[in-house]
């Protein structure tokens, strides 16, 4: 870590970042945004936007689940069960018995009001309130590796199930009938998204991780004139807004995950008049 910090010392000789938290906080925002924005195109496309908001609630009833069968280890519990409750909603919803959305909310009230019974029993759910807002000061250099490996496995599966995966969003019928393994490849993307969920819940928070998938592949869609230009913007939209939220965060001494949504907002709003110029 040691070099890193002597890097970013060089590279960007400012006050925010000659602290120790704020680098970690930083290179984790390197690591996390792009992977993020990349799944948040797929995310749009396949009409799932609120697919990260029901993840985001399902970390609370892992949490709680994992304490009940004696596993102390948060964040093991909630991979495991987002990966479980992720692939669920992909199945259900297959079945075409409900709207996706409708499937979706189902999801996402069930495991929120779950979570919070188990962990509120004996009024003991203040110390869990700190991931509805997230803390990115919070990173420690282990939480690095893990984004590290993350984002490495994260886009090597994308450039594997990237083309399938376009295909099946656009026409599922046609997917199936060219040999694409449709349900693997959709199960494959929201294990995928639940594990990028799962890891930047600690520092974005249950709130606001839905924003952060889902803003900057929405107003890259309105930029982008291609799928790849898609994921291009959508990726370039999370890194800015990431580092500027958490600069200005640090300048106005609040949280960084709401100033990285409301940067990513602003540049919707940018797109959006992009879009009707264009027009």
């Amino acid at each position: 870590m040691q070099t890193i910090y002597a890097v970013l010392d060089a590279l960007l000789p400012i006050e925010p970042l000659r602290l120790s938290l704020m680098k970690n906080a930083f290179v984790a925002i390197l690591l996390l945004t792009p992977l993020l924005g990349l799944l948040g195109t797929m995310a749009v496309n396949h009409q799932m936007a609120f697919f990260s908001d029901a993840l985001g609630h399902s970390a609370l009833t892992g949490i709680g689940l994992g304490i009940l069968v004696g596993l102390r280890n948060d964040l093991v519990s909630m991979l495991v069960f987002g990966v479980i409750w992720a692939l669920l909603i992909t199945l259900i919803k297959r079945k075409g018995s409900a709207s996706a959305d409708t499937v979706i909310s189902v999801f996402s009230s069930t495991s929120i009001a779950l979570g919070l019974l188990i962990l509120s029993r004996g009024g003991g759910f203040a110390k869990y309130s700190s991931l509805l807002v997230g803390d990115v000061l919070a990173v420690t250099p282990s939480d690095l590796l893990w984004l590290l490996l993350a984002l490495v496995f994260g886009v090597a599966l994308w450039m594997l199930i990237y083309n399938s995966l376009l295909l099946t969003s656009i026409n599922p019928s046609l997917a199936h009938s060219r040999g694409v393994k449709t349900l693997l490849v959709e199960c494959a993307f929201t294990v995928l998204v639940a594990v990028a969920v799962m890891l930047a819940i600690s520092w974005v928070g249950v709130l606001l991780i839905n924003a952060l998938l889902i803003l900057p592949a929405a107003a890259g869609r309105n930029l982008a004139r291609s799928a790849r230009g898609h994921a291009a913007w959508s990726v370039a939209i999370a890194l800015t807004s990431g580092i500027a939220g958490l600069l200005c965060a640090y300048e106005w001494n609040t949280t960084a995950g709401s100033a990285i949504v409301l940067f990513a907002a602003l540049w919707y709003a940018v797109s959006l008049a992009v879009k009707a110029a264009r027009k």
